[in-house]
Formats: structure tokens, sequence, C-alpha cells
């Protein structure tokens, strides 16, 4: 009988190693926004988080506008090709 290949993510160690790391990188990240000189051309732009937030925001509007606007114009019947 052949040995199943593993990979890196079957193992849920490894999964919870990756999220730690991803979690204490977001955390230090957030905390170090309150330290970091801003160049900012509006003052809206020196808000602690604001380009998270602003990020955010974006990819929530781009993907309701993917889901309720360009679906229905690209959408094709099942058997469009038949």
């Amino acid at each position: 009988m052949e040995k199943e290949k593993t990979h890196l993510f079957d193992k849920p160690q490894n999964v919870k190693r990756l999220l730690i790391i991803f979690f204490s990188t977001v955390i230090l990240l957030f905390i170090l926004d309150f330290f970091v000189h801003k160049h900012a051309h509006f003052p809206f732009e020196t808000w602690p988080v604001f380009y998270a937030i602003f990020g955010f925001v974006a990819c929530v509007i781009l993907v309701l506008v993917s889901r309720f606007v360009l679906r229905p114009l690209v959408k094709r019947r099942e058997d469009y090709y038949e």
C-alpha cells in the first residue's frame, strides 16, 4: 500500500501556528499604526487604522457590486452553449 502524501496544512498544528503568526502580525501592525508618522493629504488620513477600515469597506463594496451588478450581466443560462 502506497503511503498517502501529506501537505503542510493537513496537520492542524501547522494551521494553528500559521493563524498565531497571522494574528500576531495584525496586532503588531495595529499597534504600530499609532506610532508611525503619516504623510497625509487629507486630515482623515491621520485617523488611526484609517487605511485598514478603508480597505475593508472597499473590499466589501467590490464584492457586493460584483454580486448584484456584474453577475446578472455576465451570467448565462445553464444550457446556453448547447
